[in-house]
C-alpha cells in the first residue's frame, strides 16, 4: 500500500473520520497509535516485525535513560543506534555472516533513525519536554503519515500540536485546502510520475549501436533528464498527500520541497530539495563539525574552508543514508563535491570580484539562467548512481558512446537552462495577473477549478493507461 494509492487514501480518510468523531486528546492519541500500528501491519505483508520493533524500543529505552540524567550513556547509545540500523539495513561493510537469516520489515526505518537520533541528542542536551511517554514516542516515530517517506519532523514541533489539547473542529475551508493538496499530490505521483517514468524507461530500453544520431541523443536525454523530474513528482507528490492528511488530523508537518529546480546553485538546491533531511544534517552534522573546527583552530581566514569540508562530509552522508552499496557511496561523494565546490567557487568569486560585484553578478538574468541549468544538469548526473548500478552504468556508456553522451549532456544543460528560464518567466507573468488585489491563479475559484481538472485528468489517465504508477521511490530508504 503506497502513499499515493486509492487504498492508502481510503485508509487515511477512514482514520480521519474516526479521529474527528470526538475532540478528546486521549481519543486522538489512541486512534493515531492504532492507525499507525495497523499501517505497519499492512505494510509488513507477513514479514517479521520483531527486528523493526526492537529498533524502535531500543530508541525509547535510550531516550528514557538520557532523560533520567545518565548522560554518560550518550555515546554508547548513539553508536549502538547507528550500528543497529546498519545491521538491520544490511550495509555492505557489515559482515554478511551476522545478518538475520529471515525476511523482516524495514520500511520507514531510515526515517525512524533520524527521529531516534534527534531524540537521543536532544535528550542529552535537555532540549526535549520532560517524561516523554511510550504512547507519545510511538505516535511520533511511527506516525503513519510520515512513516514511509517522511517528512522528518522534530519532536518539539510534533509536541506543539500533539499536546495542544482538544483540536478545533475542521472548517470547510481547511478541509477544502487539504483535499486540494491531496488531488495535486495524487496527480504528481499517478500522472506526471507515471508518464515521466515511462519516458525514462524508453530512454533506457532498446538502445543499440547504429541508431541514428538524433534517436540516440533523444534516448539519452530521456534516460538522464527525465529521472530528476520523475523523482520530484513521485516524492513531492507523496509529501503533498502526507501533509494534507496531517492537516485533517490537526498536525502541521514541515514542508519538504520549495521549487528546487528554481535553485541557481547546488547549495541553494539542497535548501529546497528534501528540506527536512538537509536541515537535520545541517543541525546535527554540519554545524557540529563547523563549531568543532572553529573552536580548535580560531582563524577567520580558515572559517570558509572549514565550511567546505563540513559541506562535503554532510552531503557525503546523504549518499550513505540512501543505500548500502558502493554506488550510493559514490552518489554521496558527488553530492559532497557539488556543495563543497559550489562553496569554493563562491569564496573565489567573492575575493576576485569583491562582495558587491559578486552580488551584482548574482542578480544578472543570464547568469541566473545558466547557473540554474548547471545545477539541474549536475543533479541529473549524480542521480545516475541513485537509480542505476555500476554494471548498468558501464553498459550505458558502451551503448551510447563518448561522443553521444557528450552531446546528450550538453543538450541537457542548454535545454534545462532555456526551459527553466522560460518557466520562471511564465510563472512570474501569470502570478502578476491580479484581480481585486489577489493573483488570479491563487484565488479560491481558480484553485478549485484547477484541482477539479487535475482530478479528472488523473482518473482518465489511470483508466486509459490501466497501469499502476511506480511505487514511492523513497519508500525503499
Amino acid at each position: 500500500m503506497t502513499g499515493a494509492s486509492f487504498q492508502f487514501l481510503g485508509f487515511a480518510f477512514a482514520v480521519v473520520l474516526v479521529f474527528n468523531l470526538f475532540r478528546s486528546s486521549l481519543w486522538h492519541h489512541a486512534v493515531l497509535l492504532a492507525a499507525s500500528l495497523y499501517f505497519v501491519a499492512l505494510c509488513s505483508s507477513g514479514q517479521s516485525t520483531l527486528p523493526f520493533a526492537a529498533f524502535v524500543l531500543f530508541g525509547y529505552a535510550g531516550l528514557r535513560i538520557l532523560q533520567s540524567g545518565k548522560t554518560g550513556a550518550f555515546v554508547p547509545l548513539l553508536v549502538g543506534t547507528i550500528a543497529m540500523f546498519m545491521w538491520l539495513k544490511k550495509y555492505a561493510l557489515v559482515p554478511a555472516a551476522v545478518f538475520l537469516p529471515f525476511p523482516y520489515f524495514v520500511v520507514g526505518l531510515s526515517y525512524i533513525l533520524f527521529r531516534v537520533l534527534h531524540l537521543i541528542i536532544d535528550a542529552r542536551d535537555r532540549a526535549l519536554p520532560a517524561g516523554i511517554g511510550i504512547v507519545s514516542y510511538l505516535n511520533y516515530t511511527l506516525n503513519f503519515t510520515t512513516l514511509v517517506s517522511g517528512p522528518i519532523q522534530r519532536y518539539q514541533q510534533f509536541d506543539k500540536t500533539y499536546h495542544a489539547g482538544p483540536r478545533p473542529v475542521l472548517t470547510v475551508i481547511q478541509t477544502g485546502a487539504a483535499l486540494e493538496r491531496i488531488v495535486l499530490g495524487f496527480f504528481k505521483v499517478n500522472v506526471l510520475g507515471l508518464l515521466l517514468s515511462m519516458v525514462h524507461s524508453w530512454g533506457l530500453s532498446g538502445h543499440a549501436a547504429g541508431l541514428p544520431l538524433a534517436t540516440s541523443c533523444a534516448m539519452g536525454i530521456a534516460a538522464f533528464a527525465a529521472y530528476p523530474l520523475f523523482l520530484y513528482s513521485n516524492f513531492s507528490g507523496y509529501i503533498d498527500i502526507a501533509i494534507a492528511i496531517g492537516w485533517l488530523l490537526g498536525f502541521n508537518l514541515p514542508e519538504n520541497f520549495n521549487r528546487p529546480f528554481s535553485s541557481d546553485n547546488f547549495i541553494n538546491f539542497w535548501s529546497r530539495w528534501h528540506i527536512t533531511l538537509s536541515e537535520w544534517l545541517k543541525t546535527y552534522v554540519y554545524n557540529t563539525i563547523l563549531i568543532f573546527c572553529m573552536r580548535r583552530y580560531s582563524s577567520q581566514g580558515l572559517e570558509p574552508y572549514f565550511a567546505v569540508g563540513a559541506f562535503f562530509i554532510t552531503f557525503f552522508l546523504v549518499g550513505v543514508w540512501h543505500g548500502q552499496t558502493a554506488n550510493f557511496l559514490f552518489f554521496g561523494v558527488l553530492q559532497g563535491l557539488g556543495v563543497s565546490l559550489n562553496k569554493l567557487y563562491q569564496i573565489a568569486m567573492a575575493r576576485r570580484l569583491g562582495r558587491q560585484r559578486y552580488k551584482s553578478l548574482g542578480r544578472n538574468g543570464i547568469y541566473i539562467a545558466l547557473s540554474r541549468g548547471l545545477t539541474f544538469t549536475w543533479f541529473a548526473f549524480t542521480l545516475i548512481w541513485f537509480w542505476s548500478d555500476w554494471r548498468q552504468i558501464a553498459e550505458l556508456r558502451a551503448a551510447f558512446g563518448f561522443e553521444v553522451l557528450l552531446l546528450v549532456w550538453c543538450s541537457i544543460f542548454v535545454g534545462s537552462t532555456a526551459v527553466l528560464a522560460f518557466w520562471e518567466a511564465a510563472r512570474a507573468a501569470l502570478l502578476g495577473i491580479h484581480w481585486r488585489g489577489v493573483p488570479v491563479l491563487l484565488s479560491r475559484y481558480s484553485r478549485t477549478a484547477w484541482s477539479t481538472v487535475l482530478l479528472l485528468v488523473s482518473l482518465v489517465i489511470a483508466t486509459l493507461l490501466n497501469q499502476r504508477a511506480p511505487d514511492i521511490v523513497y519508500k525503499g530508504f
